[in-house]
Protein backbone atom coordinates (compact mmCIF):
# COMPACT_ATOMS: atom_id res chain seq x y z
CA UNK A 1 0.00 0.00 0.00
CA UNK A 2 2.89 2.38 0.89
CA UNK A 3 4.63 1.54 -2.42
CA UNK A 4 1.48 2.41 -4.38
CA UNK A 5 1.25 5.72 -2.59
CA UNK A 6 4.90 6.50 -3.33
CA UNK A 7 4.36 5.74 -7.00
CA UNK A 8 1.30 7.99 -7.15
CA UNK A 9 3.23 10.73 -5.41
CA UNK A 10 6.08 10.47 -7.90
CA UNK A 11 3.64 10.70 -10.79
CA UNK A 12 1.99 13.74 -9.21
CA UNK A 13 5.32 15.45 -8.73
CA UNK A 14 6.29 14.78 -12.34
CA UNK A 15 3.10 16.40 -13.55
CA UNK A 16 3.59 19.45 -11.36
CA UNK A 17 7.36 19.50 -11.96
CA UNK A 18 8.24 18.62 -15.56
CA UNK A 19 11.96 18.88 -14.76
CA UNK A 20 11.82 15.63 -12.74
CA UNK A 21 13.17 12.71 -14.77
CA UNK A 22 15.28 14.91 -17.02
CA UNK A 23 18.93 15.85 -17.32
CA UNK A 24 19.87 19.24 -15.84
CA UNK A 25 22.98 21.39 -15.92
CA UNK A 26 24.43 21.80 -12.41
CA UNK A 27 27.41 23.45 -10.69
CA UNK A 28 29.67 21.84 -8.08
CA UNK A 29 29.51 23.89 -4.91
CA UNK A 30 31.17 21.49 -2.52
CA UNK A 31 33.05 18.18 -1.99
CA UNK A 32 32.06 16.54 1.28
CA UNK A 33 33.48 13.17 2.33
CA UNK A 34 31.97 10.68 -0.15
CA UNK A 35 29.59 13.14 -1.82
CA UNK A 36 29.60 15.95 -4.34
CA UNK A 37 27.20 18.85 -3.57
CA UNK A 38 25.58 20.25 -6.72
CA UNK A 39 23.36 23.28 -7.31
CA UNK A 40 20.86 22.79 -10.16
CA UNK A 41 18.97 26.10 -9.58
CA UNK A 42 16.20 24.65 -7.44
CA UNK A 43 15.21 25.62 -3.90
CA UNK A 44 17.73 23.16 -2.47
CA UNK A 45 20.99 21.52 -3.48
CA UNK A 46 21.52 17.86 -4.25
CA UNK A 47 24.20 15.33 -3.29
CA UNK A 48 25.74 12.71 -5.60
CA UNK A 49 28.15 9.93 -4.61
CA UNK A 50 31.71 10.61 -5.69
CA UNK A 51 31.80 7.11 -7.18
CA UNK A 52 29.47 8.26 -9.95
CA UNK A 53 32.09 10.77 -11.13
CA UNK A 54 35.09 8.43 -11.06
CA UNK A 55 36.12 6.79 -14.32
CA UNK A 56 37.24 3.16 -13.75
CA UNK A 57 40.99 3.04 -13.31
CA UNK A 58 41.27 6.81 -12.58
CA UNK A 59 40.93 9.18 -9.63
CA UNK A 60 38.24 11.85 -9.14
CA UNK A 61 38.90 14.78 -11.48
CA UNK A 62 36.30 17.21 -10.15
CA UNK A 63 36.58 20.56 -8.31
CA UNK A 64 34.30 23.25 -6.95
CA UNK A 65 32.89 25.41 -9.71
CA UNK A 66 32.86 22.67 -12.37
CA UNK A 67 29.73 22.35 -14.47
CA UNK A 68 28.21 18.86 -14.69
CA UNK A 69 25.12 17.18 -16.14
CA UNK A 70 22.97 15.35 -13.62
CA UNK A 71 19.68 13.48 -13.69
CA UNK A 72 16.87 14.81 -11.50
CA UNK A 73 15.33 11.82 -9.80
CA UNK A 74 13.21 13.62 -7.15
CA UNK A 75 12.70 17.20 -6.01
CA UNK A 76 13.46 16.37 -2.37
CA UNK A 77 14.19 13.46 -0.14
CA UNK A 78 13.51 13.00 3.58
CA UNK A 79 16.24 15.50 4.36
CA UNK A 80 14.69 18.04 2.01
CA UNK A 81 17.50 17.80 -0.57
CA UNK A 82 17.16 17.34 -4.33
CA UNK A 83 17.88 13.71 -5.37
CA UNK A 84 20.36 13.76 -8.26
CA UNK A 85 22.30 11.10 -10.19
CA UNK A 86 25.36 11.61 -12.38
CA UNK A 87 25.32 7.97 -13.40
CA UNK A 88 21.75 8.13 -14.72
CA UNK A 89 22.57 11.35 -16.54
CA UNK A 90 25.46 9.73 -18.30
CA UNK A 91 23.31 6.67 -18.96
CA UNK A 92 20.56 8.76 -20.54
CA UNK A 93 23.09 10.49 -22.74
CA UNK A 94 24.82 7.30 -23.80
CA UNK A 95 21.68 5.20 -24.34
CA UNK A 96 20.74 7.22 -27.40
CA UNK A 97 24.23 6.85 -28.88
CA UNK A 98 24.36 3.14 -28.01
CA UNK A 99 20.97 2.49 -29.54
CA UNK A 100 22.08 4.10 -32.81
CA UNK A 101 25.27 2.00 -32.79
CA UNK A 102 23.26 -1.16 -32.06
CA UNK A 103 20.86 -0.50 -34.95
CA UNK A 104 23.75 0.13 -37.36
CA UNK A 105 25.89 -2.73 -35.94
CA UNK A 106 28.71 -0.29 -35.24
CA UNK A 107 31.44 -0.71 -32.67
CA UNK A 108 31.33 1.16 -29.38
CA UNK A 109 34.13 1.93 -26.94
CA UNK A 110 34.10 0.81 -23.36
CA UNK A 111 36.22 -0.08 -20.36
CA UNK A 112 36.18 -3.41 -18.50
CA UNK A 113 36.23 -2.43 -14.85
CA UNK A 114 35.09 -5.40 -12.73
CA UNK A 115 34.52 -9.13 -12.69
CA UNK A 116 31.07 -10.60 -12.02
CA UNK A 117 29.59 -14.07 -12.14
CA UNK A 118 29.86 -15.41 -15.67
CA UNK A 119 31.82 -12.47 -17.05
CA UNK A 120 32.67 -8.79 -16.59
CA UNK A 121 31.03 -5.36 -16.36
CA UNK A 122 31.88 -2.77 -18.97
CA UNK A 123 31.44 1.01 -18.75
CA UNK A 124 30.11 2.28 -22.08
CA UNK A 125 30.44 5.97 -21.35
CA UNK A 126 27.90 5.95 -18.55
CA UNK A 127 25.86 2.88 -19.41
CA UNK A 128 26.84 -0.38 -17.74
CA UNK A 129 27.00 -3.47 -19.95
CA UNK A 130 27.63 -7.16 -19.33
CA UNK A 131 30.51 -8.91 -21.10
CA UNK A 132 30.13 -12.76 -20.96
CA UNK A 133 33.36 -14.65 -20.33
CA UNK A 134 33.00 -16.45 -23.69
CA UNK A 135 32.92 -13.10 -25.51
CA UNK A 136 36.19 -11.71 -24.15
CA UNK A 137 38.45 -13.18 -26.85
CA UNK A 138 38.55 -15.65 -29.72
CA UNK A 139 40.56 -18.02 -27.53
CA UNK A 140 40.22 -18.57 -23.78
CA UNK A 141 42.11 -15.88 -21.89
CA UNK A 142 43.91 -17.01 -18.74
CA UNK A 143 44.72 -13.50 -17.49
CA UNK A 144 42.27 -10.65 -18.17
CA UNK A 145 44.35 -8.26 -16.06
CA UNK A 146 45.97 -6.45 -19.03
CA UNK A 147 42.49 -5.73 -20.48
CA UNK A 148 41.05 -4.21 -17.31
CA UNK A 149 40.82 -0.42 -17.26
CA UNK A 150 41.90 -0.11 -20.89
CA UNK A 151 39.56 1.31 -23.56
CA UNK A 152 38.39 -1.51 -25.81
CA UNK A 153 36.10 -1.70 -28.86
CA UNK A 154 32.94 -3.79 -28.41
CA UNK A 155 29.93 -4.90 -30.43
CA UNK A 156 26.47 -4.68 -28.83
CA UNK A 157 24.79 -8.09 -28.96
CA UNK A 158 21.60 -7.21 -27.06
CA UNK A 159 19.84 -4.13 -25.63
CA UNK A 160 16.79 -3.92 -23.36
CA UNK A 161 16.02 -0.28 -22.51
CA UNK A 162 13.13 -1.16 -20.22
CA UNK A 163 15.30 -3.39 -18.03
CA UNK A 164 18.48 -1.42 -18.59
CA UNK A 165 20.32 -4.50 -19.88
CA UNK A 166 23.15 -4.34 -22.44
CA UNK A 167 25.22 -7.36 -23.54
CA UNK A 168 28.44 -6.69 -25.45
CA UNK A 169 31.15 -8.76 -27.15
CA UNK A 170 34.82 -8.07 -27.64
CA UNK A 171 35.20 -11.38 -29.47
CA UNK A 172 32.89 -10.24 -32.31
CA UNK A 173 35.18 -7.26 -32.94
CA UNK A 174 38.26 -9.49 -32.99
CA UNK A 175 36.61 -11.98 -35.35
CA UNK A 176 35.56 -9.19 -37.69
CA UNK A 177 39.09 -7.81 -37.71
CA UNK A 178 40.45 -11.32 -38.07
CA UNK A 179 38.24 -12.00 -41.10
CA UNK A 180 39.46 -8.80 -42.76
CA UNK A 181 43.08 -9.64 -41.99
CA UNK A 182 42.57 -13.23 -43.19
CA UNK A 183 41.18 -12.05 -46.51
CA UNK A 184 44.09 -9.67 -47.04
CA UNK A 185 46.61 -12.31 -45.94
CA UNK A 186 45.22 -15.05 -48.19
CA UNK A 187 45.29 -12.74 -51.22
CA UNK A 188 48.97 -12.01 -50.80
CA UNK A 189 50.14 -15.36 -49.43
CA UNK A 190 52.96 -17.06 -51.38
CA UNK A 191 55.32 -19.95 -50.75
CA UNK A 192 58.63 -18.82 -49.35
CA UNK A 193 57.19 -15.83 -47.48
CA UNK A 194 58.26 -15.24 -43.90
CA UNK A 195 55.58 -14.35 -41.33
CA UNK A 196 55.29 -13.71 -37.63
CA UNK A 197 52.79 -15.90 -35.84
CA UNK A 198 51.60 -17.18 -32.48
CA UNK A 199 51.36 -20.82 -31.43
CA UNK A 200 47.62 -21.48 -31.21
CA UNK A 201 47.49 -25.21 -30.51
CA UNK A 202 49.90 -28.14 -30.12
CA UNK A 203 49.24 -31.73 -31.24
CA UNK A 204 51.33 -34.90 -31.44
CA UNK A 205 52.15 -34.25 -35.08
CA UNK A 206 52.82 -30.51 -35.00
CA UNK A 207 51.57 -27.07 -33.99
CA UNK A 208 48.96 -24.72 -35.44
CA UNK A 209 50.26 -21.20 -35.90
CA UNK A 210 47.98 -18.16 -36.01
CA UNK A 211 49.32 -15.86 -38.72
CA UNK A 212 46.82 -13.15 -37.86
CA UNK A 213 43.46 -14.34 -39.09
CA UNK A 214 44.55 -17.59 -40.70
CA UNK A 215 46.09 -20.76 -39.26
CA UNK A 216 48.94 -22.80 -40.70
CA UNK A 217 50.33 -26.19 -39.69
CA UNK A 218 53.92 -26.40 -38.51
CA UNK A 219 54.70 -30.11 -38.74
CA UNK A 220 56.97 -31.58 -36.08
CA UNK A 221 59.58 -32.47 -38.73
CA UNK A 222 59.73 -28.81 -39.84
CA UNK A 223 60.31 -27.29 -36.41
CA UNK A 224 64.04 -27.98 -36.25
CA UNK A 225 66.78 -29.85 -38.09
CA UNK A 226 67.38 -31.67 -34.81
CA UNK A 227 65.20 -34.59 -33.73
CA UNK A 228 62.07 -33.50 -31.85
CA UNK A 229 59.87 -36.27 -30.48
CA UNK A 230 57.00 -33.96 -29.56
CA UNK A 231 56.32 -30.33 -30.56
CA UNK A 232 55.95 -29.36 -26.89
CA UNK A 233 59.71 -29.91 -26.51
CA UNK A 234 60.34 -26.77 -28.57
CA UNK A 235 57.07 -24.78 -28.48
CA UNK A 236 54.39 -23.64 -26.08
CA UNK A 237 50.92 -22.18 -26.62
CA UNK A 238 51.00 -18.40 -26.93
CA UNK A 239 54.65 -18.31 -28.02
CA UNK A 240 55.54 -15.86 -30.80
CA UNK A 241 57.42 -17.54 -33.66
CA UNK A 242 58.85 -16.68 -37.06
CA UNK A 243 57.86 -19.14 -39.78
CA UNK A 244 58.17 -19.60 -43.52
CA UNK A 245 55.36 -20.65 -45.86
CA UNK A 246 56.52 -24.04 -47.18
CA UNK A 247 53.38 -24.96 -49.13
CA UNK A 248 50.08 -23.20 -49.81
CA UNK A 249 47.10 -24.89 -51.44
CA UNK A 250 44.85 -22.25 -52.98
CA UNK A 251 41.93 -24.68 -53.39
CA UNK A 252 41.84 -26.10 -49.86
CA UNK A 253 43.35 -23.10 -48.12
CA UNK A 254 45.83 -25.35 -46.29
CA UNK A 255 49.07 -23.71 -45.27
CA UNK A 256 52.19 -25.68 -44.36
CA UNK A 257 54.79 -23.78 -42.35
CA UNK A 258 58.39 -24.37 -41.41
CA UNK A 259 60.87 -23.01 -38.88
CA UNK A 260 63.94 -25.04 -39.73
CA UNK A 261 63.83 -23.64 -43.28
CA UNK A 262 64.95 -20.31 -41.84
CA UNK A 263 68.17 -21.92 -40.63
CA UNK A 264 71.14 -23.21 -42.64
CA UNK A 265 70.66 -26.77 -43.91
CA UNK A 266 73.17 -28.92 -41.98
CA UNK A 267 73.12 -31.50 -44.81
CA UNK A 268 74.91 -29.11 -47.14
CA UNK A 269 78.54 -30.25 -47.40
CA UNK A 270 77.94 -33.22 -45.10
CA UNK A 271 79.91 -35.68 -47.28
CA UNK A 272 82.93 -33.40 -47.11
CA UNK A 273 82.65 -32.97 -43.35
CA UNK A 274 81.90 -36.62 -42.61
CA UNK A 275 83.45 -38.84 -45.31
CA UNK A 276 82.77 -42.58 -45.20
CA UNK A 277 85.25 -44.22 -42.84
CA UNK A 278 85.59 -41.20 -40.57
CA UNK A 279 85.51 -41.92 -36.86
CA UNK A 280 83.84 -39.29 -34.69
CA UNK A 281 81.86 -38.82 -31.50
CA UNK A 282 78.11 -38.55 -31.18
CA UNK A 283 75.26 -38.48 -28.69
CA UNK A 284 72.54 -41.16 -28.52
CA UNK A 285 69.18 -39.40 -29.10
CA UNK A 286 66.77 -42.30 -29.51
CA UNK A 287 66.74 -46.09 -29.08
CA UNK A 288 64.54 -48.48 -31.05
CA UNK A 289 64.22 -52.26 -31.39
CA UNK A 290 66.38 -52.20 -34.51
CA UNK A 291 69.14 -49.83 -33.39
CA UNK A 292 69.99 -46.41 -31.99
CA UNK A 293 70.03 -42.91 -33.48
CA UNK A 294 73.18 -40.90 -32.81
CA UNK A 295 73.53 -37.16 -33.38
CA UNK A 296 76.97 -36.42 -34.82
CA UNK A 297 76.33 -32.66 -35.13
CA UNK A 298 73.27 -30.43 -34.52
CA UNK A 299 70.55 -31.48 -36.97
CA UNK A 300 72.39 -34.56 -38.27
CA UNK A 301 71.49 -37.98 -36.90
CA UNK A 302 72.66 -41.36 -38.09
CA UNK A 303 71.37 -44.85 -37.40
CA UNK A 304 73.53 -47.44 -35.75
CA UNK A 305 71.81 -50.69 -36.70
CA UNK A 306 71.79 -53.33 -33.99
CA UNK A 307 74.10 -55.47 -36.15
CA UNK A 308 76.70 -52.66 -36.08
CA UNK A 309 76.66 -52.11 -32.31
CA UNK A 310 78.80 -54.97 -31.03
CA UNK A 311 81.10 -57.65 -32.41
CA UNK A 312 79.84 -60.21 -29.95
CA UNK A 313 76.35 -59.25 -28.68
CA UNK A 314 74.09 -60.37 -31.49
CA UNK A 315 70.67 -61.04 -30.01
CA UNK A 316 70.58 -58.20 -27.48
CA UNK A 317 68.24 -55.19 -27.43
CA UNK A 318 70.11 -51.96 -28.30
CA UNK A 319 68.98 -50.49 -24.98
CA UNK A 320 71.25 -52.97 -23.19
CA UNK A 321 74.29 -51.77 -25.14
CA UNK A 322 73.80 -47.97 -25.13
CA UNK A 323 71.59 -45.49 -23.27
CA UNK A 324 69.90 -42.23 -24.29
CA UNK A 325 72.16 -39.14 -24.08
CA UNK A 326 75.25 -41.35 -23.86
CA UNK A 327 78.28 -40.11 -25.82
CA UNK A 328 79.68 -42.83 -28.09
CA UNK A 329 82.40 -43.27 -30.69
CA UNK A 330 81.04 -44.06 -34.15
CA UNK A 331 82.31 -44.60 -37.67
CA UNK A 332 80.55 -43.29 -40.77
CA UNK A 333 79.58 -46.33 -42.87
CA UNK A 334 77.38 -44.74 -45.54
CA UNK A 335 75.67 -41.44 -46.46
CA UNK A 336 72.61 -41.32 -48.70
CA UNK A 337 72.12 -37.63 -49.55
CA UNK A 338 68.96 -38.29 -51.58
CA UNK A 339 67.17 -40.05 -48.70
CA UNK A 340 69.07 -38.03 -46.09
CA UNK A 341 70.23 -41.11 -44.24
CA UNK A 342 73.50 -41.70 -42.43
CA UNK A 343 74.58 -45.20 -41.45
CA UNK A 344 76.92 -45.42 -38.49
CA UNK A 345 78.75 -48.18 -36.67
CA UNK A 346 79.93 -48.47 -33.07
CA UNK A 347 81.71 -51.81 -33.24
CA UNK A 348 84.04 -50.49 -35.96
CA UNK A 349 85.59 -48.21 -33.32
CA UNK A 350 86.53 -51.24 -31.22
CA UNK A 351 89.00 -54.08 -31.68
CA UNK A 352 87.60 -56.89 -33.81
CA UNK A 353 87.76 -60.08 -31.70
CA UNK A 354 87.12 -62.18 -34.82
CA UNK A 355 90.46 -61.15 -36.29
CA UNK A 356 92.18 -61.88 -32.99
CA UNK A 357 90.54 -65.31 -32.80
CA UNK A 358 91.54 -66.18 -36.39
CA UNK A 359 95.11 -65.13 -35.64
CA UNK A 360 95.22 -67.25 -32.49
CA UNK A 361 93.41 -70.39 -33.67
CA UNK A 362 93.02 -72.36 -36.89
CA UNK A 363 90.68 -75.00 -38.26
CA UNK A 364 91.32 -78.37 -36.62
CA UNK A 365 92.38 -76.93 -33.25
CA UNK A 366 90.76 -78.38 -30.15
CA UNK A 367 89.58 -75.76 -27.61
CA UNK A 368 87.61 -75.71 -24.38
CA UNK A 369 84.46 -73.64 -24.09
CA UNK A 370 81.35 -73.17 -22.00
CA UNK A 371 77.96 -74.48 -23.11
CA UNK A 372 75.85 -71.32 -23.47
CA UNK A 373 72.44 -72.25 -24.81
CA UNK A 374 70.75 -74.73 -27.10
CA UNK A 375 68.49 -74.14 -30.10
CA UNK A 376 66.51 -76.37 -32.41
CA UNK A 377 69.52 -76.65 -34.70
CA UNK A 378 72.47 -76.90 -32.33
CA UNK A 379 74.51 -75.84 -29.31
CA UNK A 380 76.26 -72.48 -28.78
CA UNK A 381 79.61 -72.61 -27.03
CA UNK A 382 81.38 -69.59 -25.48
CA UNK A 383 84.97 -69.22 -26.73
CA UNK A 384 87.99 -67.00 -26.24
CA UNK A 385 87.37 -63.26 -26.84
CA UNK A 386 83.71 -63.42 -25.76
CA UNK A 387 82.83 -65.10 -29.07
CA UNK A 388 80.31 -67.88 -29.59
CA UNK A 389 80.74 -70.88 -31.83
CA UNK A 390 78.04 -73.37 -32.80
CA UNK A 391 77.96 -77.15 -32.77
CA UNK A 392 75.33 -78.33 -35.22
CA UNK A 393 73.12 -81.23 -34.13
CA UNK A 394 74.73 -83.41 -36.77
CA UNK A 395 78.18 -82.76 -35.25
CA UNK A 396 77.37 -83.79 -31.68
CA UNK A 397 77.68 -87.59 -31.84
CA UNK A 398 78.57 -90.44 -34.23
CA UNK A 399 76.19 -92.96 -32.77
CA UNK A 400 73.29 -90.89 -31.36
CA UNK A 401 70.79 -88.56 -33.00
CA UNK A 402 71.63 -84.90 -32.30
CA UNK A 403 68.31 -84.38 -30.47
CA UNK A 404 69.32 -87.05 -27.95
CA UNK A 405 73.00 -86.09 -27.66
CA UNK A 406 72.24 -82.42 -26.91
CA UNK A 407 70.13 -83.41 -23.88
CA UNK A 408 73.27 -84.76 -22.20
CA UNK A 409 74.89 -81.32 -22.17
CA UNK A 410 73.89 -78.77 -19.53
CA UNK A 411 74.22 -75.00 -19.68
CA UNK A 412 77.50 -73.95 -18.08
CA UNK A 413 79.27 -77.27 -18.77
CA UNK A 414 82.90 -77.01 -19.81
CA UNK A 415 83.30 -79.02 -23.00
CA UNK A 416 86.00 -79.68 -25.56
CA UNK A 417 85.24 -78.93 -29.19
CA UNK A 418 87.11 -79.03 -32.48
CA UNK A 419 87.15 -75.96 -34.74
CA UNK A 420 85.68 -77.01 -38.09
CA UNK A 421 85.53 -73.60 -39.79
CA UNK A 422 86.31 -69.91 -39.06
CA UNK A 423 84.44 -67.40 -41.25
CA UNK A 424 85.51 -63.85 -40.25
CA UNK A 425 83.36 -62.13 -42.87
CA UNK A 426 80.16 -63.85 -41.72
CA UNK A 427 81.32 -63.77 -38.08
CA UNK A 428 80.73 -67.48 -37.69
CA UNK A 429 82.67 -70.33 -36.07
CA UNK A 430 81.59 -73.92 -36.75
CA UNK A 431 82.48 -76.45 -34.07
CA UNK A 432 82.22 -80.21 -33.67
CA UNK A 433 82.23 -82.63 -30.77
CA UNK A 434 81.99 -85.96 -32.57
CA UNK A 435 85.09 -85.01 -34.60
CA UNK A 436 87.14 -85.40 -31.41
CA UNK A 437 86.96 -89.21 -31.95
CA UNK A 438 87.14 -91.56 -34.92
CA UNK A 439 83.95 -92.39 -36.77
CA UNK A 440 82.99 -95.93 -35.71
CA UNK A 441 80.97 -96.25 -38.86
CA UNK A 442 83.79 -95.26 -41.19
CA UNK A 443 83.79 -97.53 -44.24
CA UNK A 444 80.45 -99.02 -43.23
CA UNK A 445 78.72 -97.77 -46.35
CA UNK A 446 81.60 -98.20 -48.75
CA UNK A 447 79.95 -101.21 -50.45
CA UNK A 448 76.41 -99.82 -50.23
CA UNK A 449 74.86 -97.99 -53.17
CA UNK A 450 71.45 -96.50 -53.65
CA UNK A 451 69.39 -98.53 -56.18
CA UNK A 452 71.30 -101.72 -55.44
CA UNK A 453 69.31 -104.95 -54.75
CA UNK A 454 70.49 -106.77 -51.62
CA UNK A 455 69.41 -109.80 -49.62
CA UNK A 456 68.01 -108.91 -46.20
CA UNK A 457 67.12 -110.92 -43.11
CA UNK A 458 63.86 -109.98 -41.34
CA UNK A 459 64.66 -108.97 -37.74
CA UNK A 460 61.32 -107.56 -36.61
CA UNK A 461 57.73 -107.38 -37.88
CA UNK A 462 55.66 -104.23 -37.04
CA UNK A 463 52.32 -102.79 -38.13
CA UNK A 464 54.09 -100.21 -40.28
CA UNK A 465 56.50 -102.58 -42.01
CA UNK A 466 59.44 -104.87 -41.32
CA UNK A 467 62.88 -104.22 -39.90
CA UNK A 468 65.73 -106.02 -41.66
CA UNK A 469 69.47 -106.59 -41.34
CA UNK A 470 71.72 -106.04 -44.36
CA UNK A 471 75.20 -107.58 -44.59
CA UNK A 472 75.05 -108.58 -40.91
CA UNK A 473 75.80 -105.06 -39.54
CA UNK A 474 73.45 -102.56 -41.15
CA UNK A 475 69.88 -101.91 -40.10
CA UNK A 476 67.14 -101.24 -42.61
CA UNK A 477 63.41 -100.78 -42.78
CA UNK A 478 60.83 -101.66 -45.43
CA UNK A 479 57.60 -99.70 -45.09
CA UNK A 480 54.26 -101.47 -45.43
CA UNK A 481 53.55 -99.76 -48.76
CA UNK A 482 56.90 -100.98 -50.09
CA UNK A 483 56.39 -104.70 -49.27
CA UNK A 484 54.88 -105.50 -52.67
CA UNK A 485 53.58 -103.86 -55.83
CA UNK A 486 50.38 -105.84 -55.23
CA UNK A 487 48.28 -104.03 -52.58
CA UNK A 488 46.88 -107.32 -51.35
CA UNK A 489 50.41 -108.50 -50.55
CA UNK A 490 51.38 -105.37 -48.60
CA UNK A 491 50.94 -107.20 -45.27
CA UNK A 492 53.83 -107.27 -42.77
CA UNK A 493 52.41 -110.41 -41.08
CA UNK A 494 53.17 -112.56 -44.15
CA UNK A 495 56.86 -112.26 -43.25
CA UNK A 496 58.61 -114.22 -40.47
CA UNK A 497 61.62 -113.27 -38.37
CA UNK A 498 64.77 -114.82 -39.89
CA UNK A 499 63.23 -114.98 -43.40
CA UNK A 500 65.42 -113.77 -46.24
CA UNK A 501 64.02 -111.26 -48.75
CA UNK A 502 65.48 -109.38 -51.67
CA UNK A 503 64.88 -105.60 -51.69
CA UNK A 504 66.20 -102.51 -53.42
CA UNK A 505 68.03 -99.80 -51.42
CA UNK A 506 66.03 -96.53 -51.86
CA UNK A 507 67.83 -94.26 -49.33
CA UNK A 508 71.09 -94.27 -47.35
CA UNK A 509 71.11 -92.29 -44.06
CA UNK A 510 74.75 -92.29 -43.03
CA UNK A 511 74.13 -90.05 -40.03
CA UNK A 512 71.64 -92.46 -38.52
CA UNK A 513 73.44 -95.47 -40.07
CA UNK A 514 70.18 -96.78 -41.46
CA UNK A 515 68.89 -97.91 -44.84
CA UNK A 516 65.48 -97.58 -46.42
CA UNK A 517 64.54 -100.47 -48.75
CA UNK A 518 61.68 -101.51 -51.03
CA UNK A 519 60.53 -104.89 -52.34
CA UNK A 520 58.05 -103.07 -54.53
CA UNK A 521 60.85 -101.07 -56.19
CA UNK A 522 62.80 -104.28 -56.82
CA UNK A 523 59.77 -105.94 -58.48
CA UNK A 524 59.12 -102.94 -60.68
CA UNK A 525 62.78 -102.84 -61.68
CA UNK A 526 62.67 -106.52 -62.66
CA UNK A 527 59.50 -105.91 -64.72
CA UNK A 528 61.16 -103.05 -66.50
CA UNK A 529 64.22 -105.14 -67.27
CA UNK A 530 62.09 -108.02 -68.60
CA UNK A 531 60.13 -105.70 -70.88
CA UNK A 532 63.36 -104.21 -72.18
CA UNK A 533 64.85 -107.67 -72.97
CA UNK A 534 61.88 -109.71 -74.19
CA UNK A 535 59.38 -107.33 -75.70
CA UNK A 536 57.59 -104.03 -75.77
CA UNK A 537 54.17 -103.27 -74.42
CA UNK A 538 53.50 -101.51 -77.74
CA UNK A 539 53.54 -104.88 -79.59
CA UNK A 540 50.31 -106.00 -77.94
CA UNK A 541 51.87 -108.66 -75.69
CA UNK A 542 50.74 -108.60 -72.07
CA UNK A 543 53.09 -108.40 -69.15
CA UNK A 544 52.14 -112.00 -68.24
CA UNK A 545 53.10 -113.21 -71.73
CA UNK A 546 56.43 -111.45 -71.48
CA UNK A 547 57.22 -112.82 -68.02
CA UNK A 548 56.06 -116.28 -69.12
CA UNK A 549 58.46 -116.21 -72.04
CA UNK A 550 61.24 -114.99 -69.74
CA UNK A 551 60.68 -117.90 -67.34
CA UNK A 552 60.56 -120.44 -70.18
CA UNK A 553 63.81 -119.09 -71.52
CA UNK A 554 65.33 -119.35 -68.09
CA UNK A 555 64.32 -123.06 -67.81
CA UNK A 556 65.85 -123.91 -71.18
CA UNK A 557 69.13 -122.35 -70.14
CA UNK A 558 69.20 -124.62 -67.14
Amino acid sequence: MNEDFASLLDESLKINNPLQGSVLKGRVIGLENDFVVIDVGLKSEGRVSKREFITPGKELELKVGDSVDVFLERLEDREGMVVLSREKARREESWLDLDRAFQKQERVNGIIYSRVKGGFTVDLGGATAFLPGSQVDIRPVKDVGPLMGTPQPFMILKMDRARGNIVVSRRAVLEESRAEARSDLIKGLKEGQIHEGVVKNITDYGAFIDLGGVDGLLHVTDISWQRINHPSEALQIGQAVTVQVVRFNQETGRISLGMKQLEADPWQGLVERFPVGLKTKGRVTNITDYGAFVEIEPGIEGLVHVSEMSWTKKNVHPGKIVSTSQEVDVQVLDIDMEKRRVSLGIKQCQENPWNDFAAKFKEGDVVTGEAKNTTEFGLFVGLDGDLDGMVHLSDLSWDKPGEEAIKEINKGDKIQVKILEIDIEKERIALGIKQLSENPGAGLFDDIKKGETVTCVVSKVTDGGIEVTVKDNLEGFIKKAELSRDRAEQRPDRFAIGEKVDAQITNVNKGAKKLELSIKARELAEDKAAIAEYGSSDSGASLGDILGAALEASKKKK
